[in-house]
């Protein structure tokens, strides 16, 4: 795959691709199909996507709490996944939010991408205060000669599938239910900082990592698996929340890896989310802390291993 951050002086073999168009926050089974579509619509041509960096909303709402389901590495590693080729990461900054729909159409997707396709959903919107629409792309790349592919939403019994509703569900402590959406486990990558070191005192280090802008999802404790930077997966037990049995104050992932001893500090790993077992508490004592632990440990060993 190749990552691009301008749409301006690309060479030739990056330019007149099959486009997918949008944030693709989570990369979800909805996103794979407008991924899909610009595939289908020209099997000949390369399979790229266009999003932005950081998301729109962090740009314009930087006041927000934490949202993103993946960062720019996780998502591309997805989209990966689905065979796309290219990734057309473009800067979300003050001069690019004052581009018109009309600039967006011409100067990025005609002239700099030189695009044979383009697919999206059917709400997307794009240009200064959002006055572009499906209306206009249809009419500008009729125009270009670009051919455009409208895919409607991918809804379930419960609605639309939409990055929104994915969020909502971590929250609410429900990872499998969100993996079901997402087409995978839903994954938090950063890199191991080093902690308190609490955790090794009583037998379960912790491989620490930062939520960053990460959305943070119900506080407690999960059976997960690590993906680790030489690609192997690690099954273990994590707790995400602030700690508050030892003051803690910043909520972070603190995955404890089973049967693993290795020093992973200032590795990237990225932890997936498989079973939520219980809340986040503060315990009166760091003896009953442990109690519960090796009590948490012991369940997400069953779970992972059923």
């Amino acid at each position: 795959m190749e990552i691009f951050h301008d749409w301006r002086n690309l060479p030739e073999h990056a330019r007149g691709a099959s486009v997918a168009l949008g944030n693709f926050d989570g990369v979800h089974v909805g996103h794979a199909k407008v991924v899909r579509a610009a595939h289908a619509a020209r099997p000949g041509a390369k399979l790229a996507v266009l999003t932005f960096e950081p998301h729109p909303r962090a740009y314009f709402r930087p006041q927000d709490s934490a949202f993103r389901l993946t960062l720019s590495a996780e998502r591309a590693d997805a989209l990966a996944a689905l065979g796309v080729e290219i990734i057309y990461e473009l800067p979300f900054d003050a001069a690019f939010s004052h581009l018109t729909g009309e600039q967006f159409c011409a100067e990025v997707l005609h002239e700099g991408l030189g695009v044979a396709q383009v697919a999206c959903g059917a709400d997307f919107a794009f240009g200064h205060r959002r006055s572009g629409d499906i209306a206009l792309l249809t009419r500008r790349a009729e125009a270009f000669g670009i051919g455009l592919s409208v895919v409607p939403h991918l809804a379930d019994a419960q609605g639309p599938i939409s990055s929104t509703r994915i969020r909502r569900l971590l929250q609410e402590g429900y990872p499998e239910r969100a993996a079901e959406l997402l087409g995978r486990r839903y994954s938090i990558r950063g890199p191991v900082e080093h902690g308190d070191a609490r955790g090794r005192t009583i037998g379960f280090p912790t491989a620490n990592v930062p939520l960053g802008a990460h959305l943070e999802p119900a506080r407690g404790v999960y059976s997960v698996t690590a993906k680790l930077a030489d690609g192997r997966a690690v099954k273990g037990v994590a707790n995400i929340g602030q700690r508050p049995t030892v003051g803690g104050t910043q909520s972070r992932v603190e995955a404890h890896l089973f049967d693993f001893a290795e020093d992973l500090y200032g590795q990237e790993v990225s932890v997936a989310l498989h079973h939520f077992i219980r809340e986040e508490q503060k315990f009166a004592s760091f003896g009953e802390l442990k109690e519960q632990i090796l009590r948490d440990a012991a369940t997400a060993r069953a779970l992972l291993d059923g």
